[in-house]
């Protein structure tokens, strides 16, 4: 009777899940996503330890009150601009707890397995564990790059590939070993000796990455976390975990073929990594070559706001760190006030994560219906007046349309030079990311408004009467 009913609750946990993935494909329906998400994984919890556990349940609510209590001081205190890095080490504890629980199953004998059953088990119980180690290592230094304690240009080492290959190959031979020797009650050194290699190579798989790359990044964490919980649940016999598991995976998958069709990046590529870097400030050329700046102060950019009938406002990375999302807003209230059509333009890279710059304008209570992406509003710019862009860099950068041998050539961009004019808030001329220089802020009809990007429109706010 109680494992009929812990079914039917997993059964309904699944189908809050998918719920959720649906509702978080779009920004109008992302609120009751996170509802289902919640309401799915609150009966699970309630399933598993109403019919399932069986004893120890002080150390289990002991985890649940700690656990809990971490989670909720860190949804109070983290801010929407940090949600990137937070996402980053709630993935390395997906990965650190497919590990325990790998490491916990090899070293319970409590059930005695033989034959096929015993080498399936081993194979599961080896490939969460170094799945696992990989996401949480991966995961960790993706957070130090995303929190900017170490510098995100790529670290590539000679020979990196080769490495890389070294480590597979020892991987596979420690399985081969491990299965062999669990047959006759060992292989704890070569299971740990894998996961030391599994650490190893999420360090240096992540820290080859650049930092134009790390929304894929992000995204492909998030899908190796997946399939850890996936490996998990094959390791216990647990449906809801292989189900939850594969839907995470998959979807994180996806997410990441998305994200690299949006820069024109293939998958293996980003892995070798090597693109992008901390944000230097060496241009392409001597400054002389690339042309003049046209700088102007916030009197003359809410000027040209006043003026025009038709304003596009693209955010970037640089909006998030000046945490000036709310200010947007307010501009954009008064000047849909005065009848002038705002909208917003968003890349799918923008930012540090998927979806970074839909969530934080998201906070600030802009309009759904005024936030376009990439493909639906590209071709609209020919009629805009003015296009705003803050702190944005690579994805509004002409090089990746006009300079073939350019390193985001073929990525798609948003095309604001086609506008009558554009505004560019920047602190200074340095490169984006990708560290290649912009043709942009040399153009006859870009304006560049320098400084912090909050404080800039602060005043462009105020001159807005």
């Amino acid at each position: 009777m109680a494992q009929g009913i812990v079914s039917v609750a997993y059964i309904g946990a699944t189908i809050m899940f998918i719920l959720a993935l649906g509702g978080l494909s779009r920004p109008e329906t992302s609120r009751r996503g996170n509802y289902y998400g919640m309401l799915g994984m609150l009966m699970a919890l309630l399933a598993t330890i109403i019919g399932i556990v069986s004893n120890n349940y002080f150390v289990l609510f002991a985890g649940v009150i700690v656990g809990g209590t971490i989670g909720l001081v860190l949804a109070k205190k983290v801010a929407m601009t940090q949600m990137p890095e937070l996402v980053a080490i709630l993935h390395s504890l997906v990965g650190l707890a497919a590990v325990l629980v790998g490491f916990a199953n090899f070293m319970d004998h409590t059930t005695v397995l033989t034959g096929v059953d015993k080498t399936i088990h081993d194979v599961e119980t080896y490939l969460g564990i170094l799945i696992g180690a990989l996401t949480f290592s991966g995961s960790i230094i993706a957070f130090l790059k995303l929190s900017a304690r170490i510098g995100g240009k790529p670290v590539l080492l000679p020979a990196r590939h080769w490495f890389n290959l070294a480590l597979l190959l020892g991987a596979i031979w420690l399985g081969a070993k491990f299965i062999n020797q669990s047959a006759v009650g060992g292989g704890t050194l070569p299971l740990v000796l894998m996961t030391l290699i599994a650490l190893v190579f999420g360090v240096h798989m992540v820290m080859a990455i650049g930092g134009a790359d790390m929304p894929v990044v992000v995204s492909m964490l998030n899908s190796y976390s997946g399939w850890a919980a996936a490996a998990t649940g094959f390791m216990l016999n647990n449906d809801l975990l292989i189900v939850v598991g594969a839907l995470v995976g998959s979807s994180g998958a996806i997410l990441s073929y998305i994200m690299c069709r949006a820069m024109n990046r293939k998958f293996l590529a980003v892995i070798a990594g090597g693109f992008g870097t901390s944000g230097g400030t060496t241009l392409a050329g001597p400054e002389e070559e690339a042309g003049d700046i046209i700088a102007i102060d916030s009197t003359e950019a809410a000027e040209l706001l006043l003026d025009a009938k038709e304003v596009m406002i693209i955010p970037g990375y640089g909006m998030a760190v000046a945490q000036a999302q709310h200010i947007v807003h307010e501009i954009t209230r008064k000047l849909r006030e005065k009848k002038i059509n705002v909208r917003f333009g968003i890349h799918p890279v923008a930012g540090r994560m998927p979806g970074h710059m839909n969530v934080l304008l998201a906070e600030a209570k802009v309009p759904y219906d005024i936030v376009f992406e990439l493909d639906e509003i590209n071709e609209d710019f020919a009629n805009v007046d003015v296009s705003v862009v803050i702190g944005a860099n690579d994805i509004v950068n002409p090089a990746a349309l006009e300079v073939p041998d350019s390193p985001i050539a073929g990525m798609p961009v948003l095309e604001c030079w086609k506008g009558r004019t554009t505004i560019v808030l920047k602190r200074s001329m340095a490169t984006g990311y990708a560290g290649v220089a912009n043709p942009l802020f040399y153009k006859e009809n870009t304006r560049m408004l320098f400084g912090d990007a909050r404080e800039s429109l602060e005043a462009v706010l105020k001159n807005l009467v």
